[in-house]
């Protein structure tokens, strides 16, 4: 399979079915996706993949799965129809689910990736749910853990991508949200770095929403932080 985009655009419930109108200006750009979450998917119905695909958009869709294996293979075969780029389930849910979900994505062209700890939490958030271990080292198990049971990545914030990097190898997928330009305000996200420290970090892909989709200039945007994404990238990656 080829690279996936190296620059997935969040889009939210907030743009409905605008979201479409609002993502034809970035049709074009080398290295764009568009990220499909819970709030645009339970809005518009799975149609809304399909649309994206139809406008040339590779689609990551980021629904977190996490239930019984039985029930997350289902769900990830029912989504490869849409043929979206990336699925992703909760690492949390175990071994046995992420292989479920490996199998049934088998053969379909589509990644399925794992997500780690969410970039909203903090050490203190990881505390409280019972864990003493600190965020990079309950990164790396997880990832560890998705790489055994067949996955192609995991979700992760920038911070933790350079140790999961080096202790996946070089063909292990590593998407990072939690991405802002220099200076600007982290909102919800916690862990956070700009596009061009995920890149150097490691990271496959970076997934940005607000930065682009409240831009006056969406494409403008889209295009400044695919060019920043290139610089960083290592020779022969571009």
């Amino acid at each position: 399979m080829t690279d996936p985009a190296r620059l997935f655009v969040a889009l939210t419930s907030d743009q409905g079915e605008d979201a479409v109108a609002m993502a034809e200006p970035l049709r074009g750009l080398p290295g764009l996706g568009v990220k499909i979450g819970l709030e645009l998917f339970t809005r518009c119905g799975p149609d809304i993949v399909t649309r994206f695909g139809d406008l040339g958009l590779e689609v990551f869709l980021d629904l977190k799965f996490h239930d019984i294996p039985f029930t997350v293979a289902g769900a990830v075969r029912a989504a490869c129809e849409r043929r979206p780029s990336i699925v992703n389930v909760h690492a949390s849910g175990g071994a046995g689910m992420m292989e479920a979900a490996a199998e049934a994505a088998s053969g379909s062209g589509t990644r399925i990736i794992a997500v780690t700890v969410l970039t909203s939490l903090s050490g203190d958030d990881l505390e409280l749910l019972g864990t003493s271990l600190g965020t990079a080292a309950i990164v790396e198990r997880m990832a560890a853990a998705a790489l055994r049971a067949g996955l192609d990545g995991v979700v992760c914030s920038p911070l933790e991508a350079s140790a999961v990097r080096a202790s996946c190898g070089p063909g292990f997928l590593v998407v990072t949200p939690g991405i802002r330009a220099s200076g600007s305000d982290r909102q919800d996200q916690k862990r956070t770095a700009s596009a061009s420290e995920a890149i150097a970090a490691g990271a496959t892909s970076v997934v940005v929403g607000r930065p682009v989709t409240d831009s006056p200039d969406p494409r403008g945007a889209a295009a400044r932080l695919l060019e920043e994404i290139r610089a960083a990238l290592p020779a022969g990656k571009a």
